[in-house]
């Protein structure tokens, strides 16, 4: 990639970051992983208590990026045919007419996922996966891009459908924006609210490019951004790791180490790099991989925590010292 190409992708990215904490106040690293994400064309699934601005994150990354954007809140009785679509008998033409469900975007928000069924949560598989719907025997393919973000909240279980680990390994990223850090990141919060004279602000906000241009990005961290041979073992390693913890009784499956490379080149391209660092790796490995792995019994009800496991297993792998930027 050549160094005009690299900066203004860099240049770009540094627009999206700035245009969406305009609005989202907070956990900055949290809006730069998500577009890491957004990137590597990955789902993500927020885990947080209410009120601390999941929707309006999402609703507001989706703007600033220029992409279509659907909301579907999950709901017991939310019915497959709700998401997908079905089809519909027209008597005046005396025939099938198809009616697309809410899947069919760019930006799906999938809020509150874990209030709706299995059987429901399942219509979601094949989207999140191959990127398809299939609706009474026909395939029909989403469109570029298309990523899911979820929400769901710790608390508040009774009533919820915990999502299963088929759907789980699907999330390429597991985050939390978490609360304000500062009295003055409370302040602002509250200071704009009186500013923006409304609940929603996301629907002034205007998009600094097309999902096309978006489209375009995706392309160039997927295409051109490398990545050394020992970088590819460095992940190799964490990933084995968590399947021998003696804490683990199922490890990350190989779609977690996959998802962690693609996550890096997306963060090396954000940083105006063509190559990927340990550093990127490191950044995203408990986002990764702390919600793929499945702790043993007696290790959960210890209180166990997945992500301080994993960050007990990158500290034990030595990162290469040495390796080839091209």
């Amino acid at each position: 990639m050549n160094k005009n190409s690299l900066n203004e992708a860099k240049q770009t990215c540094g627009k999206i970051l700035e245009a969406v904490s305009a609005v989202f106040v907070g956990n900055k690293p949290v809006v730069k992983k998500l577009l890491a994400a957004g990137l590597s064309n990955g789902h993500v699934l927020f885990e947080d208590y209410p009120g601390l601005g999941k929707t309006l994150l999402a609703k507001v990354f989706a703007r600033v990026t220029g992409c279509k954007y659907t909301r579907i809140q999950f709901t017991p009785d939310l019915l497959p045919a709700d998401i997908v679509g079905t089809r519909i008998w027209r008597q005046k033409d005396s025939s099938f007419e198809l009616v697309k469900g809410p899947v069919f975007t760019q930006v799906l928000l999938a809020d509150e996922v874990n209030r709706t069924p299995p059987k429901t949560q399942a219509a979601l598989l094949e989207a999140m996966e191959e990127r398809q719907v299939t609706i009474d025997g026909e395939t029909h393919p989403l469109g570029a891009p298309f990523f899911v973000l979820g929400t769901q909240n710790p608390i508040e279980q009774e009533g919820t459908y915990p999502l299963p680990e088929a759907q789980m390994d699907r999330f390429m990223l597991k985050l939390s924006t978490g609360y304000a850090e500062t009295l003055e990141e409370e302040s602002s919060i509250l200071t704009r609210r009186i500013q923006w004279k409304k609940d929603d602000p996301a629907v002034d906000v205007k998009a600094v490019m097309t999902a096309e241009q978006f489209t375009e990005l995706q392309g160039m961290a997927e295409n051109q951004i490398y990545i050394d041979k020992s970088i590819l073992d460095y992940v190799s390693c964490i990933v084995r790791a968590t399947r021998e913890h003696p804490k683990v009784e199922i490890g990350a499956s190989p779609r977690g180490g996959l998802s962690l490379l693609k996550v890096s080149r997306a963060a090396a391209l954000i940083n105006g790099r063509d190559f990927v660092t340990p550093d990127d790796i490191k950044m995203f490995t408990s986002d990764a991989l702390a919600h793929r792995i499945i702790l043993k019994i007696e290790e959960s009800l210890e209180g166990a925590n997945p992500r301080k496991i994993i960050e007990e297993i990158v500290e034990t792998i030595p990162a290469p010292l040495e390796f080839s930027p091209r």
